[in-house]
């Protein structure tokens, strides 16, 4: 039986119970050390607790602890026989949204929990409009807490309802509904007796079968220089695969100048192979010397990127300080870094730390974009102050035309 990795984050509003369903992921699944279920005994103890609190078991930085909250992205690391996980419990305050879209900028799936009682509320439309914002390919709704809503199917029913609504106006390309009750673990790891009307799977069994990755031919080729190993007269171009595949024999074309080649060569973990495929750290030789440095960004085929210099984009506003428009920035797109100016924020005065929105920016040089709704790797960028280099802005790149 092959076993791969899917890679999830956990979203909802405050104490919707999201530490609590990660922790009872790992207690059932058996994936918590003697020592870690000790600690957390300890801990529920001091704070006058009957039963180990298994939302300890995300909640891993101290303040967190002593104040019963998530304020960081927790990252998890777990497995059952049929898979691999990697988990991001992250915070459900509003004041933390970026921190959601760092835990979920790379996920393959977002659980957003509800709580029964209280349905849909602000957050959770939030927590849905960065699920589809960072285009992630699988969404659960998890309606928590059915234990205290008497496990009733018509609140489970009316939450979908009001959540499918919004899910179409942001977008949504689909989501799976799972009632559960995190604390008590029903419908977690195992199906539960006491929501016999529901006829899905329970949330661990839809994460081990769902879906993941994409095969690397079906995507095109995109490889980002990152650096150029000379030997002698010979040159090695070197970078991480982002998407796709690589041939010995493939005619390539190198953006932004527009030079072709033809790959003679490729070189992975110090072997010379014929083929490569994302996400492989790769080294490729060419039939012809080409000025080709950091930066650059190398496809084969017909499907290239669009190589633009007036960039529009969706973006979440990460720092502190605020963006306007008429700022200076940088904008950093795989291993490429160009100067650029903020033309328009869609109508907006500033951006503030976790606002989201759209972005117009005209760049010094010309950038080679995906739209990120087709590739979440060579579509994403940052914004970057260029006087400190701080992390100013995430963005996802719209080529197409807006909604």
């Amino acid at each position: 039986m092959t076993v791969n990795t899917l890679r999830f984050a956990t979203a909802g509003s405050v104490d919707d119970g999201k530490s609590t369903l990660v922790g009872r992921l790992l207690h059932d699944s058996k994936s918590v050390l003697t020592d870690q279920l000790e600690a957390v005994e300890h801990a529920s103890r001091n704070r006058g607790q009957d039963t180990p609190d298994l939302a300890l078991l995300t909640d891993g930085l101290r303040a967190e602890r002593e104040q019963g909250i998530t304020i960081d992205v927790a990252y998890r690391y777990f497995a059952t026989p049929r898979r691999r996980f990697i988990l991001a419990d992250t915070p459900g305050h509003v004041q933390y949204t970026r921190n959601m879209v760092t835990g979920a900028s790379t996920a393959e799936l977002t659980i957003i929990l509800v709580d029964a009682r209280n349905g849909v509320v602000e957050q959770t439309r939030r927590h849905a409009a960065v699920a589809a914002l960072l285009r992630v390919p699988h969404v659960v709704l998890a309606v928590n807490k059915m234990d205290l809503v008497g496990y009733g199917k018509p609140q489970f029913d009316a939450i979908v309802e009001d959540f499918a609504a919004h899910a179409a106006e942001l977008g949504l390309p689909g989501f799976t509904p799972i009632p559960v009750s995190a604390l008590v673990g029903d419908n977690v790891v195992a199906r539960s007796a006491h929501l016999d009307w529901y006829g899905g799977p329970a949330l661990l069994e839809f994460l081990e079968n769902v879906p993941v990755g994409t095969d690397p031919a079906d995507a095109p080729a995109r490889f980002p220089v990152q650096y150029v190993i000379r030997h002698g007269e010979a040159r090695h171009y070197a970078g991480q695969l982002a998407s796709g595949s690589l041939r010995v024999g493939d005619r390539l074309t190198v953006h932004p100048s527009g030079a072709t080649s033809e790959i003679t060569g490729i070189d992975v973990l110090g072997r010379d192979v014929d083929v490569a495929y994302a996400p492989q750290s790769i080294s490729v030789r060419l039939a012809d010397q080409r000025d080709i440095s950091r930066g650059d960004l190398i496809t084969t085929g017909v499907d290239v990127p669009a190589l633009t210099r007036d960039v529009r984009a969706r973006v979440c506003h990460l720092a502190d300080r605020p963006l306007r428009v008429g700022d200076r920035v940088l904008v950093r797109h795989t291993t490429r870094t160009v100067k650029a100016v903020v033309k328009d924020l869609g109508g907006a005065a500033e951006f503030r730390a976790n606002d989201l929105g759209r972005v117009t920016l005209r760049t010094g040089e010309p950038l080679a974009l995906d739209d990120y709704a087709v590739s979440r790797r060579t579509g994403a960028f940052i914004l970057i102050d260029p006087a400190d280099g701080a992390t100013l802005t995430a963005g996802m790149a719209e080529i197409s035309s807006p909604d």
